[in-house]
């Protein structure tokens, strides 16, 4: 119970964070990238910019291209930030808030563990409750109440 309590606080700080952030299509990339956008934007050339890194001119290039492509290093990509005097932002948006994520988990793994006993309990002819508001409930205390790593399973 511990583990689902402090993982809830942890979705719920960083669901605020990320609200902040969305859409995140608003950072896409421009299509030949940033290096070379903010590179010709300040007037630099591949020359100016390889002598700030210490590096030869045709490597820009190749460092331009390789960011375009999406196969750049995260090392790399932040020592040209700073030489251009910018700062590396990194991030993984999630695309819905992560509360709603483990929600959809829960309902999931509820439903697998509840099939098997409704099943069973049909075949006896008993009753299954089926009450939306039990089902929201018993939701809510799997939230709360269950180590969120089975939710993966």
């Amino acid at each position: 119970m511990r583990k689902a309590k402090l993982a809830g606080r942890s979705r719920a700080h960083l669901d605020e964070r990320f609200r902040k952030l969305r859409p995140p299509a608003r950072f896409a990339p421009p299509v030949r990238g940033w290096i070379k956008a903010i590179r010709t934007a300040l007037g630099m050339s591949t020359a100016q910019l390889a002598k700030r890194l210490r590096v030869r001119q045709p490597s820009i290039v190749a460092l331009e291209q390789s960011e375009a492509k999406g196969t750049m290093e995260l090392a790399t990509l932040r020592r040209v930030a700073a030489a251009l005097d910018c700062t590396l932002v990194y991030a993984l948006v999630p695309n819905k808030p992560l509360e709603a994520t483990v929600r959809d988990r829960a309902r999931t793994f509820a439903r697998r563990r509840l099939e098997p006993m409704e099943h069973s309990m049909l075949l006896e002819n008993q009753k299954v409750r089926a009450k939306a508001r039990d089902a929201k409930a018993r939701l809510e205390e799997i939230i709360r109440e269950t180590n969120p790593r089975l939710f993966w399973d």
